[in-house]
């Protein structure tokens, strides 16, 4: 199948490159960022074996999109997206959290819910809730941002004293994230979505200032609940329609993989992998309103290579 796992080009002015789990940072000079979303897929923080075509342009393009939308809320990295699997912005210094908000018990909350404990990163969770409620109001659960190997839950109260961000710029980073997730969920709701949860990723730019980074409201680091019947789905105690990459987890899950010692991956089949590529086309469609137009896969990295360096030129 014809998809993007790697890349390693040797771009004008380029310092360093780092492979993460999905895509491929390059460093150039001037404090220049080339990020490339390969069609990598990661769960429970292992990357899988086969690559999923067209994942890295539903991820990039929906991302593009939403800094747009969101830059009158605060700065962010992107100066140009010069390729459906590119973007090209400023390097920042990044903070080592993650800001995860949740507006729901879903995922990760409810699997902590349901171990019996009520309290999430140092935030007090109410009794009597069921699996993907609507929580009395948005939390934020921040996490650590791991460099290798899982990212871990922390509290606001631990990243103050520990000094891992100074209190002024972690209130900061609080309300930007209500502000966006407050967009996120006002646009989710015009596409008939509820915006569940997401996380965010902020940096520091040459000037100080505090800059998002990374992606935004993409399936990878949201899930989406489809609104239409979720009152009703609640009520009678069913499992919501979503739009994310929990999916995938349900899928390891049920072929007992979590990413634990000793698990083996689930073999990917062919059918599989065209099948979460289509769900990822499905999930582009509905959170944008748009059709999805498929990037052309002939010559894929002399494509990908050539936009980034015509961009680069005009910089």
């Amino acid at each position: 199948m014809n998809s993007i796992n790697k890349t390693n080009f040797q771009l004008p002015g380029q310092i360093d490159l780092y492979h993460g789990k999905v895509r491929e940072v390059y460093r150039l000079e001037n404090n220049i960022l080339v990020m490339v979303a390969t069609d990598r897929i990661s769960a429970f923080d292992v990357i899988l074996p086969l690559g999923i075509p067209y994942k890295g342009q539903v991820l990039n393009q929906i991302a593009s999109e939403f800094l747009d939308a969101t830059e009158d809320i605060v700065p962010n990295w992107k100066i140009v997206s010069p390729d459906p699997n590119v973007t090209i912005g400023k390097s920042c210094t990044p903070f080592k959290v993650e800001m995860v908000i949740r507006g729901y018990l879903a995922g990760h909350a409810s699997r902590t819910y349901a171990s019996g404990k009520r309290t999430l990163c140092g935030v007090n969770l109410p009794e009597g809730l069921q699996e993907n409620d609507r929580l009395p109001e948005a939390i934020i659960t921040p996490s650590t941002k791991a460099d290798e190997g899982h990212d871990e839950d922390i509290s606001r109260e631990v990243i103050i004293d520990q000094g891992i961000v100074s209190e002024e710029d972690y209130i900061q980073l609080e309300n930007y994230t209500r502000a966006l997730f407050e967009r996120g969920s006002a646009m989710a709701n015009d596409k008939g979505l509820i915006l569940v949860d997401t996380k965010y990723e902020f940096g520091k730019d040459e000037n100080g200032t505090i800059t998002l980074i990374d992606e935004i409201h993409t399936p990878d680091s949201s899930r989406y609940f489809i609104q239409d019947g979720y009152e009703e789905r609640q009520r009678k105690g069913k499992k919501q329609k979503q739009l994310s990459k929990e999916f995938v987890r349900q899928w390891l899950i049920e072929n007992g993989f979590q990413g634990k010692d000793g698990q083996q991956i689930p073999e990917m089949s062919a059918n599989y992998v065209a099948s979460v590529s289509a769900r990822y086309i499905e999930l582009y469609e509905h959170i944008t309103g748009k059709s999805f137009e498929k990037a052309s896969t002939e010559n894929m990295m002399l494509r990908i290579e050539n936009n980034i360096k015509a961009a680069l030129t005009k910089l």
